[in-house]
């Protein structure tokens, strides 16, 4: 089995610790503005500046990976990120004043946004076609165990000394960039030259599965960024908000184990997988009780696995070689932007409205891939050229 060689685990290795500091940014940064400035307003802000940074550069990055090759860019990126965090750790030790660390924090974001993107197309090469739908799965369960990591490695470390999360996102990056340098088989890339034009991005033909990804990203934030409010509804409070944010891990992680256990990627299993996504959602419009939501919890969440994977293999499927990072960085800023807009939609309306608004997009994606399901695949296109090996 794919999933057997050191090869797809070492790659694993690097993305966690490429991920690993973006789980811990929120509290990392909120930590120290508290520590060196006393509010936590600044915080908030510097999140907001590395994610909306994050996102704007993540297709350009994309973009430039592809011309140099992830094998050799992503290791560059990766470690150009680790030396940015070290410099705001030490610029935020001297005192500097809010400007100068928000425009520290910006760096890392544009430089990291093209890392998902850079990661994915790296598993193209390693796994083949047989064991790519597993190893996309093992992958989207330990997104979920990275997420519950971050937050809890930095109030740890916070416990040791101010500056010491940054330092760790810091040196999570440069774990990251060590490990893809030393990635074996890394050094394929497109052939590009006079006689290799480049081919456009398949955004039309991939418009129903990056309608999953936003999806996706719209109902999971109308769970994950109101769990105390669906709890308070019901007469709890903080307990209740952890045992919401618990459940949808567990079992997304469950969902995820066992799509990669027994699961089939068929195209037509997203529509089932966005069914669950709307019925979930209708759920969450009702004033009902705990079974209700602990029960449409476990159907967005046992879903969300699966669902990512045979998109992301549906977007694989039609994205020519020599485009990957880029196109993949694509799907990672509309799932982002479907996370931000329910976002949005939460703090603007009411919980039941938000988790209404949140089923017609699940309904809407699923209208979308039975309309391409039923119509057919399209046509694969044609690559821009032979992928070449390149030397260190």
């Amino acid at each position: 089995m794919p999933l057997r060689t050191s090869a797809y685990w070492h790659w694993s290795a690097g993305v966690q610790a490429g991920r690993l500091p973006a789980a811990m940014a929120p509290l990392a940064f909120t930590t120290l503005t508290v520590a060196t400035t006393g509010s936590y307003r600044l915080g908030a802000v510097l999140m907001s500046v590395f994610v909306v940074v994050q996102t704007l550069g993540a297709v350009p990055a994309g973009r430039l990976l592809d011309r140099v090759g992830p094998g050799r860019g992503v290791p560059v990126l990766a470690t150009c990120a680790a030396v940015a965090f070290g410099c705001l750790a030490g610029a935020a030790a001297a005192g500097a004043p809010a400007p100068v660390l928000l425009v520290l924090v910006a760096v890392p974001g544009a430089v990291a946004g093209g890392l998902p993107g850079g990661f994915r197309g790296l598993l193209a090469r390693l796994v083949d076609d047989a064991g790519l739908p597993r190893a996309v799965s093992v992958d989207a369960m330990l997104v979920d165990a990275v997420l519950i990591t971050g937050p809890v490695l930095v109030a740890f470390l916070a416990a040791a000394g101010t500056f010491l999360p940054i330092l760790a996102m810091a040196g999570s990056f440069l774990v990251c960039g060590l490990l893809m340098a030393a990635l074996p088989g890394r050094h394929v890339r497109p052939a590009t030259g006079p006689g290799h034009s480049r081919p456009r991005l398949p955004l039309r033909a991939a418009a129903p599965w990056l309608g999953c990804q936003f999806a996706v990203g719209h109902v999971l934030s109308t769970v994950e960024v109101s769990p105390l409010a669906y709890a308070q509804r019901l007469g709890a409070g903080e307990a209740g908000a952890a045992l919401i944010i618990a459940t949808l891990c567990g079992s997304s992680i469950v969902g995820g184990a066992l799509f990669a256990w027994r699961g089939r990627p068929a195209a037509g299993c997203a529509a089932a997988f966005l069914g669950c996504f709307l019925a979930g959602s209708l759920v969450l419009t009702a004033q009902g009780r705990w079974a209700g939501l602990v029960a449409a919890v476990v159907l967005i969440g046992g879903c969300t696995g699966p669902l990512l994977t045979v998109a992301s293999l549906q977007i694989q499927r039609l994205l020519p070689p020599g485009r990957r990072a880029e196109g993949f960085s694509v799907s990672f800023v509309v799932q982002g932007t479907g996370f931000g807009l329910g976002s949005l939609a939460i703090g603007a309306l009411s919980l039941p409205v938000a988790a209404l608004l949140a089923a017609t997009t699940a309904a809407l994606a699923c209208a979308g891939v039975l309309r391409r399901t039923r119509r057919g695949a399209p046509p694969l296109p044609e690559p821009a050229g032979p992928e070449i090996a390149s030397t260190p």
